[in-house]
């Protein structure tokens, strides 16, 4: 999804694993045939509202309910989770999971680490930008795959992958070829 945020860095890493990518900015690109969705982190607000105005929202979220494999990265992490602080959210709403917007502070409080993903090896490194974090009373189908700080920062759903941290800000493509598998 090209509309608003860091798409372009997400290109440069799925064409490092040789992936053919094209951005998607309105219903003629969306209508292309795809293996899977990249939604970039950015402003949630701003790629809610332009998705509705654009009729995205509703196509993509049928596809993603049927099966379309989408990595989601901070904002896009915000755009698939069906609430927010207990409340319902008005976006994609495919995740079972409860977001919390800005967990992290305002830009001043953005941070690199590392930690463990469930199913990489190693440590991968994790950026962290105004980043969101995954609240707890997730359902039974939502697999944690990472925590920083005793916070949830990553998890999968069926054939979702969802991250609060930047993964495409750092040279590590293994978020990125585990999302390119699921693919095709």
């Amino acid at each position: 999804m090209a509309l608003q945020g860091a798409f372009i860095e997400h290109e440069q890493m799925l064409s490092r694993l040789g992936a053919e990518v094209f951005e998607v900015r309105n219903l003629r690109d969306w209508q292309q045939p795809k293996d899977g969705l990249v939604l970039p982190g950015g402003e949630s607000t701003v790629q809610a509202r332009l998705l509705r105005e654009l009729g995205l929202l509703e196509p993509i979220r049928e596809a993603i309910v049927g099966g379309l494999p989408v990595l989601a990265t901070c904002a896009g992490l915000i755009l698939l989770a069906k609430q927010e602080g207990g409340q319902p959210r008005s976006g994609l709403c495919t995740m079972d999971i409860d977001v919390v917007r800005n967990a992290y502070g305002r830009q001043l409080g953005s941070f690199h680490t590392q930690g463990l993903v469930k199913g990489l090896e190693g440590q991968v490194p994790m950026t962290f930008i105004r980043a969101p974090y995954v609240g707890r009373g997730l359902s039974k189908e939502v697999d944690v795959l990472a925590e920083v700080d005793g916070h949830i920062v990553a998890v999968r759903q069926g054939r979702q992958i969802a991250t609060a941290f930047h993964p495409e800000l750092d040279d590590d493509l293994r978020l990125h070829q585990l999302f390119a598998s699921q693919c095709g």
